[in-house]
């Protein structure tokens, strides 16, 4: 069987509030699409956040109709759950209509864990659709035994052996799951769980033949702390990227083949972006000497001195898609920093501002500067 795994769409999302769509539009009806007619898989499968916000934009919905009419075009049955950003009443709009067309989507844990069965030239292959959900929402569907509060790990055991009941012996088997599992590499963007009480453990996993996750931005496996089980686990990653976190991830989806014994042979596919997101860094004469570029851009500044305007004269120049600007020598906490900072008494307001340069750039306050700063208090206290 053949499968396309992909995973965290967030369709609709903003960076630096410049809006996303277009790029997500690109990637999506350009390399993607072009990917499911050369590949011709058996399944897509979508492991969650779908969208990056519980109330999508109707540009966000227009985009993902768009996509999921093309692959139904084609034939292909769609295996969609819920992720921590989607609103799951919302993305459960319609489901049992879309199940005729096999739009297969689940947002909500249920007392019978959603199974799906496909068949490929081999026979069966049972998919698990385990969407995201709070582990308190557990215990509307299941009678849970206690009254203290489960962790993530203990709710995704109980509803993954729940799963396993409805999966003959020796069949072949994926899991689709939108979760954190212990030891992921995270990204800045990703909503973050407090502490370990959400972290899910590999292992609850091991029954299955292929995982396909969702939740983390970097495409990743996890099978390795399996301890020789031969079964993959594996985030595919986003679409995109999300954040300068993740300006070295190569994006793309997976693209999965299982055998007749349930032997997994995996195959990172990469999407290439209208726009990069990259971050780049110097003093800003070099870089607004650079050549024009339309990618999304994080510049860090390493000048000491002359910042004034600085993101204008890279947006004039180098930069027309700058998204945001650092200066790497200038230490701005924006907080009380008195404590940090030596205050002077009793002395003039310019050599209180000279004290704060000192400490914000770690270089005493230049004559010219210092003249300048001089004469204009001097204008404001008149």
């Amino acid at each position: 069987m053949r499968i396309i795994h992909t995973a965290d769409w967030h369709l609709g999302k903003s960076l630096k509030n410049v809006p996303l769509i277009d790029e997500q539009d690109y990637i999506l009806n350009g390399d993607f699409m072009k990917i499911v007619d050369d590949i011709k898989p058996d399944a897509v499968i979508i492991a969650g956040d779908v969208y990056d916000r519980s109330i999508p934009s109707i540009e966000a919905i227009d985009l993902f109709d768009e996509i999921i009419t093309k692959l139904n075009e084609r034939k292909l049955p769609i295996l969609c759950i819920a992720g921590n950003h989607d609103s799951a009443s919302r993305l459960n709009f319609a489901r049992k209509l879309l199940t005729a067309a096999e739009f297969f989507i689940t947002t909500r844990p249920q007392g019978e864990p959603v199974t799906l069965v496909l068949q490929d030239k081999i026979g069966d292959v049972y998919f698990s659709l385990i969407p995201f959900f709070a582990p308190d929402e557990l215990r509307g569907a299941f009678d849970v035994d206690t009254d203290e509060r489960l962790t993530a790990d203990e709710v995704n055991k109980i509803y993954i052996d729940a799963a396993r009941k409805k999966i003959p012996q020796g069949k072949r088997s994926v899991a689709v799951a939108h979760l954190f599992v212990t030891g992921g590499v995270s990204s800045d963007s990703e909503r973050k769980f407090v502490g370990a009480v959400e972290n899910v453990d590999v292992k609850n996993f091991a029954a299955y033949n292929y995982t396909a996750l969702g939740h983390l931005h970097k495409p990743q496996n996890m099978h390795d702390k399996f301890e020789g089980n031969g079964n993959v686990v594996r985030y595919s990653g986003s679409i995109y990227k999300y954040s300068t976190s993740e300006v070295e991830h190569d994006k793309g989806v997976t693209f999965v083949e299982l055998n007749d014994k349930g032997g997994v042979y995996l195959e990172h596919l990469p999407l290439t972006p209208r726009r990069d997101l990259r971050v780049i860094k110097g003093k800003i004469a070099e870089l607004c000497k650079r050549p024009p570029t339309d990618d999304f851009i994080h510049a860090i500044i390493e000048d000491k001195r002359d910042l004034i305007f600085a993101a204008d004269k890279l947006r004039e120049s180098s930069c027309p898609n700058l998204l945001s600007i650092e200066f790497l020598n200038v230490n701005l906490l924006g907080d009380d920093f008195s404590d940090k900072l030596n205050v002077r008494q009793n002395v003039k307001p310019i050599e209180q501002f000279a004290d704060f340069y000192e400490y914000s750039t770690n270089e005493e306050l230049p004559p010219d500067y210092y003249d300048a700063m001089e004469k204009l208090i001097d204008e404001l206290e008149r």
